[in-house]
């Protein structure tokens, strides 16, 4: 594992256990078992991690979606198992999703989420288009804005479960029901 690395896994840890504001520099590379100056080589300060721990959550995002997604099931079914990824880390996870929001929104590095988000963008704008090519959803659909709108719904169905509401299972269940059927809508789904 590479300094860089441990650093990062490192902030993760501190952030979850201290918080953002109560994590200091020395706190983070104490974790990481390297010297303070060797932090400073790779990020100005502690805000500066945030777009690299976004990176590896985005990362987790797409390798859920991938192990879960099967290329022979049904568009209905493909949806699902994409909600499901994005819902099961969402909750797993919820502490660094927070800290991860509120970290990158207090920095100048805001601006780089969209590249941060680049690659879920691309895989969902790829889905999106094979449905289309297949008969399978609206043609007049734009792919590729709509990657980001679905991609941005998604996350923030989740988000509004485990990280603002007193989230129980019935209603997570619930909120994934009515966000698939609202995509079902949206892409005119032809089953």
């Amino acid at each position: 594992m590479s300094k860089e690395e441990k650093i990062i896994l490192a902030a993760i840890d501190v952030f979850r256990e201290k918080g953002v504001e109560k994590t200091k520099v020395s706190d983070i590379v104490k974790s990481a078992g390297i010297a303070q100056g060797t932090f400073y080589l790779y990020f100005p300060s502690k805000l500066s991690v945030m777009p690299a721990i976004a990176t590896i959550m985005v990362e987790k995002i797409m390798s859920e979606v991938n192990h879960r997604f099967q290329d022979n099931a049904s568009i209905e079914d493909k949806l699902e198992q994409i909600v499901d990824a994005v819902f099961y880390l969402t909750k797993e996870y919820r502490d660094v999703f927070a800290l991860v929001y509120a970290g990158i929104t207090q920095t100048e590095h805001l601006k780089e989420w969209e590249t941060i988000y680049a690659p879920f963008y691309e895989w969902m704008n790829n889905f999106l288009k094979q449905a289309q090519n297949a008969g399978d959803i609206r043609d007049s659909l734009n792919t590729e804005r709509s990657s980001k709108l679905i991609i941005g719904l998604i996350e923030s169905a989740a988000e509004q479960i485990y990280l603002y509401d007193d989230f129980d299972e019935e209603n997570a269940a619930i909120q994934k029901q009515e966000l698939l059927n609202f995509l079902h809508h949206a892409l005119g789904l032809r089953i």
